[in-house]
């Protein structure tokens, strides 16, 4: 990985770990170990965006969950996130998704926020990677109810890099704007019957309840899942660079692991779980049992 893609990682975790205090070029610079203006400079090249523009984002979308989840007040949200002004904080979020900012803590729907991917994750992708032994994985039996899942299909995909490349990475933004009956979005490996033509296995979604009748994305599709049983597998905490080995040996591990021992066995009918890979949780996967 080299020095530069390493400086922009430090400029993002910065931003993270200060995102609602004051945040200057002078300080990614500091972080970065560059000038200001080389700085600026790497930062656009590898994210897209420059500095403002990419803080601006992301403490919207921060505000957006906000609004959603905690009932907050629009002032408070405003001034907590760094905003200036409330007026301000209310142009730039209609500028942003399209709505007032007190509209939608009323009346929460999707919304395409912004997701900051880490630059260095994106290199690591494409490095050759050499699995290590898991020193440990959790399995545990869980059972998922009755629910629909809203979901953005691709075309050929079978894992999520492929996926980003013909979807955009972008979905995953709009999907975790949506409450989803098990906390957070889910990546799903559809069996061949939940398929459309010409569609691919690989889907990002979130569960909703059966009985949904809320707002679906344009462009998304609704499945109808039945209860079913799963085994959760979990492995040990990872440090983030080491995100695809911890992928790789927990898939691996899963691979061997025999249900009959519990008395199960593969349901190869409902879909495989994947979330998202958070190192201080440990990788996570779940596949459906009978």
């Amino acid at each position: 990985m080299t020095d530069q893609i390493e400086a922009v990682q430090r400029m993002q975790d910065y931003i993270e770990d200060h995102l609602a205090e004051e945040i200057t070029l002078a300080d990614l610079a500091g972080s970065a170990r560059f000038s200001p203006w080389y700085s600026a400079r790497l930062f656009r090249t590898h994210t897209g965006l420059a500095p403002a523009d990419y803080i601006r984002r992301l403490r919207l979308a921060r505000s957006a969950l906000r609004l959603r989840d905690e009932g907050c007040r629009i002032t408070d949200v405003a001034y907590e996130m760094g905003f200036g002004s409330v007026d301000g904080y209310q142009r730039a979020f209609r500028r942003e998704f399209g709505r007032n900012p007190r509209a939608y803590a009323e009346e929460p729907g999707p919304l395409p926020l912004f997701t900051p991917y880490g630059v260095k994750f994106r290199e690591l992708w494409k490095e050759t990677s050499h699995m290590e032994e898991v020193k440990s994985v959790f399995i545990q039996l869980v059972d998922k109810p009755a629910r629909k899942v809203i979901c953005k299909r691709g075309v050929r995909a079978a894992d999520y890099w492929s996926y980003c490349q013909e979807v955009g990475c972008d979905v995953w933004g709009i999907l975790t704007s949506m409450r989803s009956i098990s906390g957070e979005p889910v990546c799903l490996w559809l069996p061949r019957r939940y398929r459309k033509p010409g569609t691919s296995e690989y889907v990002q979604g979130v569960e909703v309840d059966a009985g949904y009748d809320g707002p679906v994305p344009e462009g998304f599709d609704v499945i109808d899942l039945p209860a079913c049983h799963y085994l959760m597998f979990q492995g040990e905490p990872f440090a983030e660079e080491d995100y695809c080995q911890a992928i790789q040996a927990l898939q691996t591990a899963m691979d061997r692991y025999d249900p009959s021992v519990i008395g199960r066995r593969w349901d190869d009918d409902s879909p495989r779980i994947q979330l998202e890979p958070v190192g201080s949780r440990g990788y996570i996967e779940l596949r459906a049992v009978e």
